[in-house]
């Protein structure tokens, strides 16, 4: 489904990513692991368009999608829920669920797909006429994930679902993205520094460190690799 390549990146005269290159298939998790400042959320914009690389290859269901822009991207079947949720604060969680239909097939299918948000996550039910700034950071995380998925995705990307939250809302979060992946079919790219939680969801993960990959595996071979070990799990 998804293959980069060669992809290098950065801002300005400052390269980021170097040879950045993994793959995901249907219906697959594969978790991009890292510290912060690694490079995984520079990635994450070279790959959904809202930073052009410099070189390489993204490659999408046979497309190529490097340096097209994130609208087009989007249209794809590419949705990203990003670093820090972005959500439309003085909307209320109704509205900001509304955001996530961008095009007649999903506004079609919006009210079909808001009841499967709401059983995903029953809280958003009891909170939609509530302005999203007013929620606690998990119910946030909540709507950012149920609207990206109202957006009927090929591809999920979660992009640090975990930061700031508590381990039960992040529990969840990740056992939505399972079952999806499980009986949807919808890939899931998972971009975490917490691997623990990660590699407990993934089937393979890859480690970034200083913009470059260094290690890939089953989620069983990264947890059991002396490096992760010591340098990511304190084992």
């Amino acid at each position: 489904m998804l293959k980069v390549e060669g992809l290098n990146a950065g801002y300005g005269s400052v390269n980021i990513l170097w040879d950045i290159g993994f793959t995901l298939d249907d219906g697959e998790i594969v978790a991009i692991l890292g510290s912060n400042g690694a490079g995984k959320t520079t990635m994450v914009r070279a790959i959904t368009g809202m930073l052009k690389p410099s070189s390489g290859s993204v490659l999408f269901n046979g497309e190529e999608l490097a340096r097209k822009n994130s609208r087009t991207i989007l249209h794809t079947g590419i949705v990203q829920v990003p670093e820090g949720r972005q959500l439309f604060t003085d909307m209320t969680v109704l509205e900001n669920l509304q955001m996530g239909a961008f095009n007649k097939e999903t506004k079609a299918h919006f009210q079909a797909n808001l009841k499967k948000a709401y059983e995903w996550f029953p809280k958003l039910e009891e909170r939609a006429k509530q302005a999203a700034g007013t929620l606690s950071g998990g119910e946030q995380q909540m709507v950012a994930v149920a609207r990206a998925l109202i957006g009927e995705p090929r591809l999920l990307i979660l992009d640090e679902p975990s930061l700031g939250l508590a381990p039960n809302i992040v529990d969840d979060i990740l056992k939505v993205a399972s079952t999806l992946a499980r009986e949807d079919n919808i890939s899931v790219l998972l971009v975490e520094q917490d691997i623990t939680k990660a590699l407990a969801a993934a089937d393979r993960g890859y480690v970034v460190e200083n913009g470059r990959m260094v290690l890939e595996g089953t989620s069983e071979e990264l947890q059991a690799n002396e490096h992760v070990k010591k340098a990511y799990l304190g084992i």
